[in-house]
């Protein structure tokens, strides 16, 4: 049943204004929807809710990520808008911030403004 269904990701925000400057602006995602609960962004067919979240505290942890072609291309236009890639000590990252993982996947990090982490991955099987 829900292997068809339509997937809705969530992020929490606290400012809404902020993430759609963000999430629009920055990573150039369709505000398709707005209102003063969330807002809403097309990813290629597949719908990101940004929803408002009072005294939110983001986790440790990746909340979204993408899985695209290009890594190194999409690396470069983001920190071209000002988007600064995270770094860890622990993972052998390479100037741009990329992680290749022991299959191959390659994977950078960054945050959104609220603090919560972001994912890219350019997997070796596509």
């Amino acid at each position: 049943m829900l292997a068809s269904a339509e997937l809705v990701a969530f992020v929490p925000v606290t400012d809404l204004g902020r993430a759609r400057a963000f999430y629009e602006g920055v990573l150039g995602l369709p505000c398709v929807d707005a209102d003063r609960f969330a807002c809403v962004f097309d990813c290629a067919g597949t719908t990101l809710r940004a929803t408002l979240v009072e005294g939110y505290t983001p986790p440790a942890h990746t909340v979204v990520g993408w899985a695209l072609g290009d890594l190194p291309a999409t690396v470069r236009y983001l920190a071209g808008r000002g988007v600064d890639m995270a770094r860890y000590p622990d993972l052998d990252q390479d100037e741009q911030g990329i992680w290749t993982t022991p299959n191959g996947d390659r994977v950078v990090w960054f945050k959104d403004p609220d603090g919560n982490t972001l994912s890219l991955t350019e997997p070796v099987r596509r």
